[in-house]
């Protein structure tokens, strides 16, 4: 590949999600600021800047020189919404996506679904509800294995109104958070809803879904994260997206390499290491390893593989088709015009 470099590149931003991830696993054993140490450059978190607009480029992508490892809706909202981004790999790891219930409900399968309440999550403030997306895209999968369509049910939005109250009374300088307490109160209002009987059923996914359905005493009616057909467990982390900006790649790609080398020895060393691999997770999840065990399970550490696998891109695809018809994006995409698998070929 051609260099296109004008001038020396100081400073790289990185972004990942708190899910596993290669790139989590490299920011974490140091191995990322190892890299670009060496090459005199600077890297930031975008997670933990004190910018609101830095931040948010966790969700939009608007960072110049910056990579991102994490759930792929945003990501594609960004690309589907005129950002140049290239995806330099994709990465599947399988974890439990819970329809829950009251264990006291009659619901004991995904047929008795018809006709009930479906509590959906609504940030109205959300650059990207991708909360909102992945329950839809759950809900909707987990009807298939039954014949239904999400217009069997009645879908409710929920948003407390102590939380809106709440937000109206914080400041905004004091949710310097990457997520901000907001969303951290956003996140909660489904699963009381659900609580209170004010719906029937909600989704949940990952180690937060494994812990609150035990805490809570919840029925899993079914876990569409553990179905035989990958595309139907395909969903805002299967796959997860590893994106850079586009004339990132075009200027540097040497230094592109070095993200894909720190993700691939990453994934490569969490291999040969489970239960310190565990315990990263955990952190990465901002969960413990019983929970992580439990949504990811026993062999989490061999999950982590970085590649172009056909699966995923056919999955992708299928993920953003599903996010233009339910109009979480403003456009089609192809993913296959997205992806650039012969730069990220060049450089293994």
């Amino acid at each position: 590949m051609t260099t296109l470099q004008t001038q020396p590149l100081n400073t790289l931003w990185y972004t990942r999600c708190p899910v596993p991830t290669g790139l989590g696993i490299a920011i974490q054993k140091g191995w990322l600021k190892e890299k670009f140490h060496e090459q005199q450059i600077e890297i930031k978190s975008i997670r933990e800047s004190n910018s609101k607009d830095v931040r948010n480029s966790h969700f939009n992508h608007t960072l110049a020189n910056s990579v991102r490892h994490g759930g792929s809706i945003p990501a594609i909202w960004a690309y589907a919404s005129g950002q140049k981004t290239k995806v330099i790999g994709l990465s599947w790891a399988d974890e439990v996506q819970l329809l829950l219930t009251r264990y006291d409900s009659n619901i004991k399968t995904v047929a008795d679904l018809k006709g009930k309440r479906f509590g959906l999550p609504l940030n109205q403030d959300a650059i990207i509800d991708f909360s909102r997306a992945q329950a839809i895209r759950g809900l909707e999968n987990s009807l298939k294995t039954v014949n239904l369509s999400v217009s069997d049910l009645e879908l409710v939005d929920c948003l407390r109104a102590d939380i809106i109250a709440a937000q109206q009374q914080q400041p905004e300088e004091n949710d310097s958070s990457f997520y901000g307490d907001r969303n951290k109160l956003n996140a909660s209002a489904e699963i009381v809803a659900l609580i209170k009987g004010d719906v029937d059923a909600i989704f949940l996914k990952g180690a937060h879904a494994a812990q609150i359905a035990h805490d809570f005493a919840l029925h899993t009616i079914i876990d569409i994260g553990s179905h035989p057909d990958p595309i139907l467990r395909s969903n805002n982390g299967t796959p997860r997206t590893l994106t850079v900006d586009e004339d990132f790649l075009s200027h540097y790609p040497q230094q592109a390499q070095s993200i894909v080398d720190a993700v691939l020895e990453a994934e490569q060393w969490a291999h040969i290491h489970a239960d310190e691999t565990h315990r990263y997770l955990a952190k990465e999840c901002n969960s413990s390893e019983q929970w992580v065990y439990a949504a990811y399970g026993a062999d989490a550490h061999l999950k982590l593989k970085t590649n172009f696998d056909e699966t995923s891109v056919l999955a992708l695809q299928d993920l953003s088709d599903f996010l233009y018809r339910w109009k979480f994006i403003p456009e089609q995409i192809d993913v296959k015009q997205w992806l650039a698998p012969e730069s990220y070929q060049s450089l293994l």
